[in-house]
């Protein structure tokens, strides 16, 4: 498992972010997709990641005199694990929902910059819901949000599936709940 410094470091999570998903990848197929990274920086990032056990290389072919390396994630290393979360301090927490909510808001805007967005055709949905659970409940909620995710990331492009990324933050209301307007589900945004 790794840490959250090494995950939300933003270059390697939008690199994680592109992988993910996409099967296995070149470096220089990352560089096309992620063309605002430098290629020093996208080199050093890929080896840190296959050097933390998160990418490992699944094909090496030569190319004029080096050899060209295909990544792919490993689902069950790129995970920060419990014991490392209740490591995290609040505020390691903060700068972490910090990176992770930055990456959302980029991936978004660079979706939206595209000429031929459309959100609504497209199913774009931001929405937040609330539950009221037992912990031996939100702990099964948890399960079964990232089986569902899994089930559905065996698609590939190639059977006619569109990609779309999920982001997923799971946060106790105890502000709300203590003020008394926790009791009520927001709306779909998108």
């Amino acid at each position: 498992m790794a840490t959250a410094n090494l995950l939300l470091h933003p270059v390697r999570m939008r690199i994680l972010q592109t992988l993910v998903g996409s099967g296995e990848l070149t470096t220089a197929q990352l560089r096309d997709r992620l063309p605002d990274v430098s290629t020093a920086s996208m080199y050093r990032h890929v080896a840190t990641l296959t050097q933390a056990g998160i990418l490992e290389v699944v094909h090496e072919k030569p190319v004029r005199g080096t050899v060209e390396r295909s990544y792919q994630v490993r689902q069950d290393a790129a995970l920060v694990d419990e014991g490392a979360r209740t490591a995290m301090t609040k505020d390691d927490h903060r700068q972490a929902f910090t990176v992770f909510t930055g990456t959302m808001l980029a991936d978004f805007d660079r979706y939206l910059s595209l000429e031929d967005a459309e959100p609504a055709r497209e199913g774009v949905l931001y929405r937040q819901g609330a539950v009221w659970i037992t912990p031996e409940e939100f702990t099964e909620l948890v399960e079964e949000l990232e089986a569902v995710v899994a089930r559905r990331a065996r698609h590939s492009a190639g059977d006619g599936s569109v990609r779309h990324v999920i982001s997923l933050a799971l946060v106790p209301a105890k502000a709300m709940e203590a003020d008394g307007a926790g009791s009520g589900h927001t709306p779909d945004a998108g």
